[in-house]
């Protein structure tokens, strides 16, 4: 009998040979080649769940993951924006089409915090036939400043505007010079 070899496998399959083969040096050899098989394999099921976090997911597999959750990853170069995209997807759905929502997306996106301006608003009053808060037009205003808005991606931001905005405002983006103040 031959003496086992050092394998990578935890249960070599070497060990759960009949006595028939144990003796057999072909048929060692050939069980301890078929132990690297599967080990990509058992690597891949003792690590699932790792897969299924933004965090730890192979890189590769992020814009599947992605895929599911509606993560807007268009545009997304960076692997760490893409993981916090994934990552905050569902939060992002919930405040779609609010203020915070479109802010939090263009933060995202860009890295650049807007200035957002609406014509709605809320109130209240104790007394009744009060006036209605907000401007009777509807419209959304985003700005952006920027250090040099010749070369920032403007039609990006306006899809992205068009796409995480309240679908019954129409809307105005402007990107400015970080240097000015025109607030």
């Amino acid at each position: 009998m031959t003496s086992p070899s050092p394998s990578v496998s935890p249960c070599p399959l070497r060990d759960q040979l009949p006595g028939v083969y144990a003796e057999d040096g072909f048929a060692g050899v050939f069980a301890d080649g078929l132990d690297t098989m599967p080990g990509p394999v058992l690597n891949v099921l003792d690590c699932l769940d790792a897969y299924f976090r933004p965090g730890l997911a192979p890189a590769d597999f992020l814009d599947w993951i992605g895929s599911w959750v509606g993560a807007e990853l268009d545009g997304l170069a960076s692997e760490s924006v893409r993981r916090e995209a994934v990552g905050t997807a569902m939060a992002m759905h919930r405040r779609r089409g609010t203020a915070y929502g479109l802010a939090a997306a263009i933060r995202l996106a860009f890295g650049i915090t807007p200035e957002i301006k609406e014509s709605g608003g809320a109130t209240w009053s104790a007394r009744p036939r009060g006036p209605f808060p907000g401007d009777p037009r509807p419209g959304l205003r985003v700005v952006v400043r920027v250090p040099d808005p010749s070369v920032f991606d403007t039609r990006r931001l306006e899809t992205l505007v068009a796409a995480a905005r309240p679908a019954h405002l129409p809307f105005t983006v402007e990107v400015l010079d970080e240097r000015t103040d025109n607030r």
